[in-house]
């Protein structure tokens, strides 16, 4: 017998179902119930409905929080979430007293909480951890009213100022993330008590530190120019650490600029050449090591030609204006030639001349009381390159330098403080990730700043899901010996989770007179599927 058009109910999965796995593997559902309890009477609990948010956060769609309840509207939302669970429970209220427990129960603790019991689960390495920060812009008017000291959790403050993003026009709050170089796992996500003017400098080593000592990790932790200050570095005497170092510093220069080339060797990394030397900067004894990157160099080099072409045209304009002026003598025509020099960083004069003129007299017959006939001076020259300090400039093109307290060479080898230090781009890809366009807040809506503060915490969720279900795809893939078609239909062994997702499109769950049935699960879907783990399979391949 046909089934009635009644019996028939199509609901889209997509790639949400490995998003659900991967989440169902984290516990990330039980442990966040644990943490902000459950009532008997709730339809969606707390975790269930952090583990919607995550849905929506990574659904590809852009789709801002006040749209949250219309993302599942057509979606398999019992089969993703839990059995009674349907949209019009996903609404606004239930999500806004969600927020409202997490910044309650102190939203740091909570994703620390649930970052590292993910990260013990899944195997992530925390022998290094890379801190940065960055802005995030929001909408809309918030009062800032201090909290402090009334027993209640800190608040975040919104505020205009300098912007990260390029958006002075909006209000913005800090986010301070913590990576692990084992597959830029975020394992420490902190909301600033601050704005967008605050520096990083005056809080990584407090971060640093309250993480070492809370949680118990002796991990490299690695930062970038801005955790590198005299107080810092004494604050940081019981951490290993490594940063880059400040390139304003007067010892610094020196050797970004006089180290000589026969001072540096090969490194193992493609592409750097190391040279190691020692310092006590801030009464810290340290190893430095001076980088040069040869990609880096032929970009510096480059953009330090277009610089002279531009300091040329303003310096010959400069002595323009300075060659009309009229001077009372010689000698201050030549201190002001002097200024001039003084001025230019990569320019000087040539063929210097001061020009004595006389002031022509008046015609007619002279007065008795006449003053003697006047002279002035003025300045002719030729603006020329400055060879040495275009040298200097060339010389230190490329180059940075490197920090690190760990003196043992056999602990942490020049090559492996590289390393290190490259790795630190993994916070900068996670907050490319938070801040993308198709990632649902990218720019926040909430009526209040606990909120805001707790959304951004899940943002750093959504990270946490994304990054584990990439680390364990790339890594079983590696174990397997497999790959997978990439964009170009070229085999990969480290594909993006982005595109997992994409090739997980318009994939439905058909119910027939009761019985479900998975629609669109091709050949390719089925092979990537067995490289994602049995929690993931279980949403698509139905017994």
């Amino acid at each position: 017998m046909t089934p009635s058009v009644s019996e028939i109910r199509v609901q889209d999965i997509d790639h949400c179902g490995i998003v659900a796995g991967i989440i169902d593997q984290m516990c990330l559902v039980e442990q966040i119930n644990q943490i902000l309890g459950t009532h008997h009477q709730e339809i969606v609990s707390s975790g269930q409905a952090v583990k919607a948010m995550i849905l929506n956060g990574l659904g590809l769609v852009s789709a801002p929080l006040y749209l949250f309840e219309k993302f599942f509207v057509g979606k398999a939302t019992e089969h993703l979430l839990g059995e009674g669970i349907s949209p019009e429970h996903l609404n606004d209220d239930r999500l806004g007293r969600v927020l409202d427990k997490l910044y309650e129960a102190g939203l740091t603790q909570v994703f620390v909480t649930v970052a590292l019991a993910a990260a013990k689960k899944f195997g992530v390495e925390k022998d290094s951890l890379h801190l940065d920060s960055s802005s995030f812009h929001v909408h809309g008017e918030y009062t800032n009213n201090s909290t402090e000291g009334s027993g209640k959790p800190r608040e975040i403050t919104i505020t205009k100022g300098y912007s990260r993003d390029h958006r002075p026009d909006l209000k913005q709050f800090i986010v301070d993330l913590m990576c692990s170089g084992d597959g830029d796992i975020p394992l420490y996500l902190n909301l600033r008590v601050a704005d967008g003017n605050e520096a990083d400098s005056a809080v990584f080593a407090q971060i640093l530190k309250e993480f070492r000592h809370q949680w118990e990790i002796d991990a490299l932790f690695v930062a970038d120019a801005a955790l590198y200050t005299e107080g810092n570095l004494k604050q940081m005497d019981s951490l290993r650490w490594l940063s880059r170092v400040p390139a304003t510093l007067t010892t610094a220069q020196l050797l970004l600029e006089k180290m000589s080339q026969e001072a540096f060797v090969d490194s193992i990394v493609t592409g750097y050449r190391i040279a190691e030397c020692c310092c006590d900067y801030g009464g810290v004894k340290q190893r430095w090591l001076v980088v040069e990157s040869e990609a880096r160099a032929a970009a510096d080099l480059k953009q330090l030609e277009k610089r002279l072409t531009k300091h040329l045209q303003q310096a010959q304009s400069q002595l323009r204006q300075l060659s009309q002026q009229e001077f009372a003598c010689a000698a201050d025509a030549i201190q002001a030639s002097g200024r001039f020099e003084t001025q230019q960083r990569f320019h000087e004069l040539a063929e210097l001349e001061i020009i004595e003129h006389k002031r022509h007299a008046k015609s007619g017959r002279p007065r008795k009381d006449a003053q003697p006939q006047q002279c002035y001076y003025q300045i002719r020259a030729t603006v020329v390159p400055n060879e040495l300090a275009i040298a200097t400039e060339k010389q230190r093109a490329g180059r940075f330098i490197l920090a690190t307290n760990v003196l043992d060479a056999q602990q942490l080898s020049n090559d492996d403080l590289l390393k290190q230090y490259k790795a630190q781009q993994s916070t900068e890809r996670g907050f490319r990730f938070l801040k993308d366009p198709l990632f649902f807040t990218s720019s926040v809506f909430l009526n209040s700043k606990e909120r805001v503060a707790a959304l951004a915490m899940v943002m750093g969720l959504c990270l946490l899901v994304y990054t584990l279900g990439q680390r364990a795809l790339r890594q079983a893939l590696a174990q397997a010996k497999q790959t997978i078609n990439n964009q170009l239909g070229k085999p990969t062994a480290s594909p993006t989770m982005r595109w997992v997702f994409q090739c997980f499109m318009s994939i439905h769950l058909v119910t027939i007179a009761g019985f479900q049935h998975i629609t669109n699960l091709t050949d390719e879907r089925r092979w990537i599927l067995q490289f994602l783990g049995a929690p993931c399979r279980k949403y698509y391949l139905l017994t």
